[in-house]
């Protein structure tokens, strides 16, 4: 019997709570800082008896040290486990809790308040079938509550509980309470939030939490246990359409071949036919391989391998789908959280991860960021820390998936700084666009093979950067007229001259020159399709543009060329005056001075200009040329 690795189950979701029992619910407690949160669900642990004695000794010791409730039991203590957040009060990480009652079982995601940790906020979001937000009764509404409560509409969470906390703090008046339930209605008919409930409480005493309160006799609504107890929230599996990615090619003898993965929508059982996408082939399941044995079926949540009776090729990343056919497409609408310090840059280049498919993303536009107070789309140049927008992404290969709306899991993504790995925006397709499926590639008879051997040379790109008055332009200009004269086909992109043309309507932010070099990569990537040995002279001053302009042509076409001659000698120069006028103040964004410049880590070549000649440094180019093969074809 062919078993599932143990490591498959492990995924990015919270632990499920093992074994048999009721359904459960996921939820998450969100709000502004010190709404109650972790006070909260302190309670709700308490108050269902899932707190051991040891816990519940530890819990009284530190309530006397670090408690903010006079030596009583600080149920906040429960849940913020690291010290930082001992010490300051807050919730920085995501604090995921079980308990249960006879009706359901739990899992709670306490997410932090603090505007720079809106990330993990998300991220408990991402999971969750209901959202209990917070609003300190002394307080109402604030932007926190309204950006969180807007992450909650964006990332599908269509029932939340509005719970006004501290109520004890204000006499428990219900006037008070009504004007935070009204301000609060009126933001979830902007957001589209179908089903809220509003309920008051005071988290520290247990004021409707898992009791109605004598206190509040004029509230006749559910308690907030006796709400999350009955509320109805699920689709109907058996109406579900199959979808499970492929995370894993399982062959550990050439006797099986299975695929490993996660089913995430609809049942699947042996018998039945799926469609393998992007490619579009079909085939029949003929096992459902687990660890215990086989299944019968396989429903959302388990993790398992699928055989077929049929041969067909299938690889990490596919879609396996049943049901209805998933969007398969290379261009989307969508809407991003972005999470890094780095702002997010229209036309620079990404990894995106979606299931478990990754792929390389821009974002070709930034069609409006959301203003959190107002919900109003403003126009946007770029895309800061916790900033919300609707962009269009540009992906270098198919994606198959379903749009957020109809399947969570297939419908949303990752975005990945591809320099350090992080993490750095988050998102939801909202629809494919029409060009993508409209404006099919035209295969052309005439290849860049072709092009090449006509001209007897191998094409490339020559990238020159570095600082101004470095030397670059005129190292290029000398190399390629060193290259006419041997007889090779050329081509020189200038920076200043294609600033007179293709990007005369540029200025020099970092959004702009991000735009100037996907123009200028493109062009180059053209040139190169054409045959010829393209020479760039560009400053080009951020490496992931620079990446991007590389992981454009095939392997060995890009030959970076850093002209890494000093600053000081480059502002010694100023042939044209620019480094003067930047000291000055008269430009802003120059670079070196205003704005940063990311030398290489590894090119090719490495060319002084304090120490070499400009025909020196031709010599080196030519003599790398002439070295890697590049007039020379050799094998196509």
């Amino acid at each position: 019997m062919i078993a599932a690795p143990a490591s498959l189950a492990a995924g990015t979701s919270p632990p499920m709570i093992p074994g048999e029992g009721p359904p459960v619910l996921r939820f998450i407690t969100c709000g502004s800082v010190d709404d109650g949160k972790s006070t909260l669900i302190g309670r709700l642990l308490f108050d269902s008896k899932m707190l051991f004695d040891d816990q519940l000794a530890t819990l009284e010791s530190d309530s006397k040290v670090h408690g903010t409730t006079g030596g009583a039991l600080d149920f906040a203590l429960l849940l913020d486990g690291l010290q930082a957040e001992r010490e300051q009060g807050i919730t920085i990480d995501v604090a995921y809790r079980f308990f249960a009652t006879t009706d359901r079982r739990f899992i709670v995601a306490d997410t932090p308040g603090h505007e720079q940790y809106t990330r993990n906020m998300a991220t408990g979001a991402s999971t969750a079938d209901l959202a209990v937000i917070l609003v300190d009764a002394r307080k109402g509404v604030l932007t926190q509550t309204r950006r969180h409560s807007y992450i909650v509409g964006l990332f599908g969470i269509r029932h939340v509980v509005l719970a006004v906390n501290k109520m004890d703090l204000i006499d428990f008046d219900q006037v008070r309470f009504t004007a935070i339930v009204a301000d609060y209605e009126a933001l979830a008919r902007d957001l589209g939030l179908p089903h809220v409930q509003c309920i008051p409480v005071s988290a520290r005493d247990g004021d409707n939490v898992f009791q109605g309160s004598a206190r509040m006799p004029w509230y006749e609504g559910p308690t907030l246990m006796g709400h999350l107890n009955t509320v109805k929230i699920g689709i109907d599996v058996e109406k579900a359409f199959f979808r499970m990615p492929v995370q894993w090619v399982c062959r550990p003898n050439a006797e099986f071949r299975g695929y490993a993965g996660r089913v995430v929508g609809g049942i699947v059982r042996p018998g039945e036919r799926v469609t393998v996408y992007p490619s579009g082939k079909s085939t029949t399941v003929a096992r459902i391989v687990t660890a215990d044995g086989d299944l019968e079926q396989a429903v959302p949540g388990q993790s398992v391998i699928l055989t077929f009776e049929d041969e067909i090729d299938i690889s990490r990343g596919d879609l396996l789908a049943a049901g209805s056919v998933p969007v398969v497409a290379d261009q989307f609408s969508a809407h991003l959280l972005w999470m890094d310090e780095e702002p997010m840059l229209p036309g620079r280049q990404y990894l995106l991860r979606a299931g478990t498919r990754m792929m390389r993303a821009t974002i070709s536009t930034l069609k409006h960021s959301v203003n959190i107070n107002t919900l109003e789309h403003l126009a946007a140049s770029h895309l800061d820390l916790n900033g919300i927008a609707v962009v269009n992404l540009g992906l270098d290969r198919l994606l198959a998936c379903d749009l957020y709306s109809t399947n969570r899991e297939t419908g949303g993504f990752i975005l990945i700084d591809p320099f350090n790995n992080r993490t750095v925006g988050v998102g939801i397709l909202d629809f494919d666009l029409r060009r993508s499926s409209n404006v099919p590639l035209q295969k052309l008879d005439v290849s860049k093979v072709l092009r090449a051997r006509q001209k007897g040379q191998r094409p490339c790109v020559l990238w020159f950067t570095g600082l101004s008055g470095s030397g670059k332009s005129t190292i290029a200009n000398l190399v390629e007229t060193r290259l006419a004269l041997m007889g090779r086909h050329t081509y020189l992109l200038d920076g200043d001259n294609l600033r007179h043309g293709l990007s005369r309507d540029l200025g020099f932010t970092a959004e702009a020159r991000v735009e100037n070099m996907c123009r200028t990569m493109e062009v180059a990537r053209i040139l190169v399709d054409a045959g010829l040995i393209v020479l760039v002279s560009l400053i080009s001053p951020f490496r992931s543009e620079r990446q991007a302009a590389r992981d454009l042509l095939e392997p060995g076409e890009f030959i970076e060329i850093h002209v890494a001659t000093p600053l000081e000698e480059c502002e010694r120069r100023d042939p044209k005056g620019l480094y003067q006028k930047a000291r000055s103040g008269e430009i802003p964004n120059f670079t070196g001075i205003g704005s940063p410049y990311e030398p290489p880590l590894s090119p090719e070549l490495t060319i002084d200009t304090s120490e070499l000649s400009p025909e020196q440094a031709v010599t080196r180019v030519v003599e790398y040329l002439q070295a890697t093969g590049c007039f020379a074809l050799g094998d196509q």
